[in-house]
């Protein structure tokens, strides 16, 4: 399925009240118009498959009647989350015009067969079905998930929405190669966990050439009743879309993915390690320093010969072991180790 001109779902993250999701319905309107009549599906979660059992579950089947009453007056489409053959069944009965499968429905192989089923067999389709990856980093996982979702014969995207508040970009990464005939969007929202983060991460739907994205967009985030701290409102996401829409509907855009659009994907990968890299360091110097106050309140030296010479052979079997020079990993441990006795003193 390819897609001529970017995709994208606005709306919010739950479906909490009649009057909640027509305003924001109404406010998302106001922005696409300003936008040049900006074309969107509008998506909202019935169903919440929450951590907690005391935290906001969704509206339930009566949420499904908001939705239906969005598409008539608004004349929108309508999305929301499916985890099972019920909602499935319930979903398309409402005429809701796309289904996406979350992504811990996603990381269940089993889950996502029952829901192929249900698909295939109802007898009012849906126009597609996006597939989240997985709440655990698996590329595998993700690309088997849409395979069984294309055996239905309905139209499948995938959504990149990462994992644990982490981008996972390699993952993505290794999708788009294995399947570039399949459309990925991007989840910003769920991606940072952070309302702040959300205009940031969209810049990456133009640089790795993305086919769109999925926002949560509520008309009053401080209230809203689920993940509050990663929506942002219609005008928000309006200043958010305005500086890179005119490139990503831009007619070369089109073109095949070209060596810059590689090497961004790159880019973002090793932008990604080195985030975890920096902060994995911080995290030593924390534990070098409560070490430093428990050697002082023992009376034990900051340097300790034995210890530093083992650890630091034991890094050097791990570079051999894995063809990094020995050297490089012997400069990188003895600057590391120096940083860690300034805090430990």
């Amino acid at each position: 399925m390819g897609i001529e001109t970017p995709l994208f779902l606005f709306g919010p993250c739950s479906a909490e009240s009649r009057e909640q999701v027509s305003q924001t319905a109404k406010e998302l309107c106001v922005m696409s118009n300003e936008m040049h009549a900006l074309q969107f599906i509008f998506r909202a979660g019935v169903w919440k498959p929450r951590t907690s059992p005391y935290s906001f579950q969704g509206a339930g089947d009566q949420a499904l009647e908001w939705l239906a009453e969005v598409k008539q007056r608004f004349g929108i489409p309508v999305a929301t989350e499916v985890a099972t053959s019920e909602h499935v069944k319930a979903a398309l009965h409402s005429g809701i015009d796309y289904l996406w499968i979350g992504a811990r429905s996603s990381a269940n192989p089993i889950a996502v067969e029952a829901i192929s089923r249900q698909i295939a067999v109802s007898s009012n389709l849906p126009k597609a079905v996006f597939i989240k990856n997985p709440v655990n980093a698996d590329a595998q996982l993700w690309l088997g998930n849409i395979e069984r979702l294309e055996k239905t014969g309905v139209p499948v995207i995938a959504v990149h929405r990462g994992c644990s508040h982490k981008p996972t970009w390699g993952m993505a990464h290794t999708v788009r190669t294995a399947r570039p005939d399949i459309p990925i969007l991007l989840d910003p929202s769920h991606m940072s966990g952070d309302a702040e983060q959300v205009p940031v991460l969209l810049q990456k739907v133009e640089e790795l050439r993305l086919d769109g994205a999925m926002v949560e967009v509520h008309a009053h985030p401080e209230e809203a009743l689920s993940d509050k701290k990663q929506q942002i409102t219609p005008a928000q996401l309006g200043t958010a879309l305005q500086p890179i829409l005119s490139q990503l509907c831009s007619a070369d855009r089109k073109c095949p993915l070209d060596g810059q659009v590689e090497l961004n994907w790159l880019r973002a990968e090793i932008d990604e390690l080195d985030a975890a890299l920096w902060e994995t360091i911080a995290a030593r110097m924390d534990v070098s320093r409560r070490i430093g106050e428990w050697k002082k309140a023992h009376n034990v030296a900051p340097l300790q010969p034995a210890r530093y010479q083992q650890v630091l052979e034991a890094r050097k079997e791990w570079a051999k072991e894995n063809g990094i020079d020995a050297a490089f990993i012997e400069q990188v441990f003895n600057a590391i180790h120096s940083e860690s006795l300034k805090r430990q003193k």
